[in-house]
């Protein structure tokens, strides 16, 4: 799997595009890239940030290569995803704020267990 092009992917998928980025890339067991995209980054940093992320990399075997974030726009946010040395981007959202949140007034109350025990 190339690293750029699965980022890349997940962009086109999501509609959304990236606002900074923090990605470290395990190039061996003693050996680790690190690849920053700042804030308010310039199209010249943009593009050196997706060099440094064209590597291939082994996607279903093995241990996790890619970790880190990627902010996007409208507050979501990419993190990798991994299990049994298959490793993908997840898409993250912020939950809804529930409306009783909106009232200006606290709230504090009990709960009780109400069920029975047998």
């Amino acid at each position: 799997m190339n690293a750029k092009q699965e980022l890349l992917g997940k962009l086109t998928e999501t509609f959304l595009s990236i606002k900074c980025a923090s990605i470290d890339i395990e190039i061996s067991y003693d050996i680790t890239k690190h690849v920053r995209l700042p804030l308010d980054y310039s199209s010249e940093q943009y593009e050196e940030f997706l060099s440094a992320l064209d590597i291939e990399y082994d996607s279903g075997y093995g241990s996790q290569n890619l970790f880190g974030r990627v902010w996007l726009t409208n507050d979501a946010w990419l993190e990798r995803g991994e299990y049994d040395g298959s490793e993908w981007w997840n898409v993250k959202t912020l939950p809804n704020i529930h409306k009783e949140l909106f009232n200006k007034d606290i709230s504090i109350s009990n709960i009780t267990d109400t069920s029975e025990e047998d």
